[in-house]
């Protein structure tokens, strides 16, 4: 009975990891193959109640939690900063290519009337409103991975943010751009730069007015890495 014991305790974890990785069409084989390895340590093959035991109780669970396993993953496959059971992670790039990327981003902010004439006359009390919101979203590129948590410290080689302003609807365009060689995409620097420019033009001008709105932030294109080009024209 003690030697059943051992064989019971010891059986079913190696048929937990035996069977977690096979399909259901290779059970039989693998409870023959785990029976004869029992057999040659214990010097006996394990009582039919044991054989039993892992056929009908272990088999049942490891099936059923593989198959639990197999859909989690497929409920987070498209989503690489979310791992297998839901959970926040930083992927792992250190098995891609370095490669020349680059992305464009761009957004706007609406001043309304008055404020776009003062913006124009260069006349707001903080002073230059674009050409500090341009130094503002260059120093935002540089620090995207400070501000979004899972976001890679990238090795920018270039940034650029233009500022013009649109009389037809009393607006700040921003376009900002990202490059870097690299392994990881420079999307989200772009983003941030078109971001922080956005946020410090409304800073420059909440005094005149509180009725600005930063809007149509969105990714225009991006070239290089694993997925290739993308163009929001296309």
């Amino acid at each position: 009975m003690l030697l059943h014991g051992v064989v019971l305790r010891t059986a079913l974890p190696l048929s937990r990891r035996l069977f977690s990785s096979i399909g259901s069409h290779d059970m039989s084989k693998a409870i023959s193959k785990l029976n004869q390895e029992m057999e040659s340590v214990f010097g006996e093959p394990p009582p039919s109640s044991l054989s039993g035991s892992i056929d009908n109780q272990s088999m049942t669970q490891d099936l059923k939690l593989s198959t639990v396993e197999m859909d989690d993953k497929k409920s987070f496959a498209g989503l690489t900063h979310i791992g297998s059971k839901g959970e926040a992670q930083m992927v792992d790039v250190s098995l891609k290519n370095i490669s020349r990327r680059v992305a464009i981003a761009r957004g706007k902010v609406i001043l309304g009337h008055k404020v776009f004439d003062l913006v124009s006359a260069n006349q707001m009390g903080k002073g230059d409103v674009l050409s500090v919101a341009k130094l503002a979203g260059i120093c935002g590129a540089k620090q995207t991975s400070n501000l979004i948590p899972l976001c890679h410290n990238i090795n920018l080689t270039h940034v650029r943010v233009d500022l013009a302003l649109n009389p037809q609807d009393f607006s700040v365009e921003i376009e900002g751009e990202a490059a870097s060689d690299g392994k990881t995409g420079v999307e989200m620097e772009a983003l941030t730069a078109v971001t922080v420019a956005s946020l410090t033009v409304y800073d420059m001008c909440k005094a005149a007015s509180k009725n600005i709105q930063i809007t149509d932030i969105r990714l225009e294109r991006k070239t290089g890495g694993k997925s290739g080009d993308w163009s929001r024209d296309k």
